[in-house]
């Protein structure tokens, strides 16, 4: 498995880091020894997903599944094909999701991570299929799933093709709930859209990373449609915790902890 942060440093020459909250750079050293949050002003750097592997799971456990599946470009959107190239270069990943196997506090469970570099976590075909996969087979193998999701919404390059990986996944999702299995989602900045919409929000426990954005539409969108102002903080974790609509809100270095005790309970 790759090092913590090594996604980080691709193409960065730069040793510091500007958080976009505070406009104070940080080295990039310090920030990785802080769980990727701005020693500053405490916001949230976003993380790709095997840095949060490397964060939540047991050392030398994680085991990668379908590792090369990859999307293609089934309604011939133009330009497409090159923006893929571009965000499989820049991103490092094949796709914009990581599935597998790993242990967290010594318990075995299927786990997806979503990385918001490659094209801001979008769901494509392929990223649908792999999460699929991976509730499929926890499914027969009586394993809870850990998702972490960050993403822009469905991916609109490949039109329906994007739209029905919503009812494809949350198909599967319904499938392992009714084998009696545990499933938990980690919310963290931006959830949004058609992931939002389906897979996000059907875990059995939904935990949230503070001040993290999560909705379907836009609040401009939202205000435009109702006519009506929007209470302060609406779509970050704070508010949805308040309404009901997450479990927990838990700080980055605590999360390891926190999912270990909930799979610990859970425990078959």
């Amino acid at each position: 498995m790759k090092g913590i942060f090594d996604f980080l440093k691709i193409g960065a020459d730069k040793t510091e880091v500007l958080c976009k909250k505070c406009g104070k750079e940080t080295s990039r050293a310090k920030l990785e020894e802080n769980y990727m949050i701005c020693p500053e002003c405490g916001a949230y750097l976003r993380m790709g997903a095997y840095e949060r592997l490397e964060m939540i799971t047991d050392k030398d456990t994680f085991e990668e599944s379908d590792k090369d599946l990859k999307g293609g470009d089934p309604i011939n959107f133009p330009g497409y094909d090159k923006k893929l190239d571009e965000a499989r270069k820049n991103s490092g990943l094949p796709e914009g999701v990581v599935c597998g196997t790993a242990e967290i506090g010594g318990i075995k469970c299927a786990l997806f991570v979503m990385d918001s570099k490659f094209m801001m976590g979008s769901m494509g075909s392929a990223v649908g299929e792999k999460i699929t996969r991976l509730f499929e087979n926890a499914t027969k193998q009586k394993l809870p799933v850990v998702g972490f999701t960050t993403s822009g919404g469905a991916r609109m390059q490949e039109g329906i093709f994007s739209l029905m990986q919503m009812a494809k996944v949350s198909g599967a999702v319904k499938r392992h709930s009714d084998g009696g299995n545990l499933y938990i989602t980690v919310l963290t900045d931006p959830t949004t859209g058609g992931v939002t919409a389906s897979f996000a929000m059907q875990g059995d426990i939904i935990i949230a990373e503070p001040g993290a954005l999560i909705g379907f539409a836009g609040a401009r969108v939202i205000e435009q449609t109702t006519g009506e102002k929007l209470p302060a903080g609406f779509q970050r974790s704070e508010f949805l915790l308040e309404h009901g609509f997450v479990d927990i809100i838990e700080e980055r270095r605590r999360l390891k902890y926190t999912i270990a005790n909930i799979l610990a309970i859970h425990k078959k």
